[in-house]
């Protein structure tokens, strides 16, 4: 699936401030309720149990949090560059400061896993985090994403 289809330029977040890995999943369950037009509260609890299971920070200062969504019949991803890394329990121990979520309706989940593939080998892609990184506009990063596809 191309990532134009679940992420738009209002889910891509540029130098968010944010102060903790509790506070990341609240502010991007925030930006889906809105856009799915949901309530925020069981979007992060999908996203905090699913942390429950293991960490989705996925070392080099990403994390891919993800979660199966209720009451929606699309997909939708968010693209969060924090102000400041953050402690997120990453998998090789240090912050993160790029955050890709995507919540997938629950019937949806195996056409879904392509797109997690897809978005994690593009976020190993060293030249394409350091333009993430250096980004200073929504629209630069959302643009570096989606040029990429």
């Amino acid at each position: 699936m191309q990532l134009s289809k679940v992420l738009s330029l209002d889910c891509t977040k540029s130098a968010v401030p944010c102060s903790s890995k509790k506070r990341a999943l609240e502010l991007i369950s925030e930006i889906a309720a809105a856009h799915l037009d949901q309530n925020p509260q069981p979007l992060f609890e999908c996203m905090l149990n699913r942390e429950k299971l293991g960490t989705t920070g996925i070392g080099n200062g990403i994390a891919i949090p993800h979660g199966r969504i209720s009451n929606s019949d699309h997909a939708i991803a968010i693209l969060i560059q924090c102000q400041d890394p953050i402690d997120f329990d990453a998998i090789d121990g240090q912050p993160i400061d790029l955050l890709f979520a995507l919540l997938v309706p629950e019937e949806q989940c195996k056409e879904h896993l392509s797109t997690l593939a897809s978005m994690a080998e593009k976020l190993g892609n060293k030249k394409v985090c350091k333009q993430l990184r250096n980004a200073t506009t929504d629209q630069e990063l959302y643009n570096i994403l989606i040029d990429e596809e």
